[in-house]
């Protein structure tokens, strides 16, 4: 696939799912019903959903790949990792578990199947294209692994503060701590699945060949490869690359 295809593939996928948060925060300010009862407070617990939040992180590093396709950051690559994991976390337990709970109409069904089916399709269809490869190790997947349980922690704070839980298995005033826990941990295999699977998939897919590198576990892979080239015995970079394996609103 051309740089040209993967830049607009990026754009488009920042552009919608931009499209999509802002659409989503327009309405939910103007939603008078529910737990919270001032538009600033419904805007900021929009934010407060893992749906928003993974949309965002995928508007933001699909942004930043349709400006400059090649990022090496290490920063980055979490990022990206932690966005793709998260996406396709949104989709699949949306759809298996969330969907049936919401009774949509109008607008609020075109935000829903943008956040929950069209962004999902779009970001991964993209990283399975596009790349870029190596941006996710086995490192960087770790590390990105952290989001989700400062969510989590975040999400329990707020809400005993606040009094209202963005999703149902996490309701400690319906479910109790251990019954949010014992869901908590069901949870923690998923992500860890899913991200195994990214970088597995990200690995199978580099050494298929196809795509540039363009990942920080790249541009690490080439750095150690140019050191142990400048010595005697050394590895050339090719053969270090081959061995580096709203409280109310309708549910967000």
């Amino acid at each position: 696939m051309s740089d040209r295809w993967a830049r607009v593939w990026f754009g488009s996928t920042a552009l919608v799912a931009s499209a999509a948060v802002t659409l989503q925060l327009i309405m939910s300010a103007s939603h008078a019903h529910g737990h919270f009862t001032s538009a600033g407070g419904r805007v900021i617990n929009q934010l407060c959903y893992f749906t928003i939040e993974s949309n965002v992180l995928i508007a933001v590093t699909t942004a930043l790949l349709a400006i400059r396709l090649t990022r090496t950051s290490p920063v980055f690559g979490v990022f990206r990792v932690a966005g793709v994991v998260g996406i396709a976390i949104t989709a699949l337990v949306y759809h298996t578990v969330l969907a049936g709970l919401a009774h949509l109409t109008g607008w609020w069904v075109v935000t829903d199947a943008l956040l929950h089916t069209v962004v999902p399709a779009m970001a991964i269809l993209g990283w399975l294209l596009f790349g870029p490869r190596r941006a996710a190790s086995w490192r960087l997947t770790a590390l990105s692994l952290v989001y989700p349980v400062g969510y989590l922690v975040i999400t329990l704070i707020r809400g005993a503060l606040v009094g209202w839980y963005p999703y149902p298995f996490v309701d400690v005033d319906q479910l109790g701590y251990p019954g949010v826990l014992l869901n908590a941990l069901m949870m923690a295999v998923l992500f860890i699945v899913v991200a195994a699977a990214v970088t597995g998939v990200d690995g199978w897919l580099y050494r298929r060949g196809g795509l540039p590198d363009r990942g920080p576990a790249a541009d690490a892979l080439d750095l150690r490869g140019a050191v142990g080239a400048e010595v005697p015995g050394g590895t050339a970079p090719s053969g270090a690359r081959r061995r580096a394996p709203d409280g109310g609103s309708p549910i967000t």
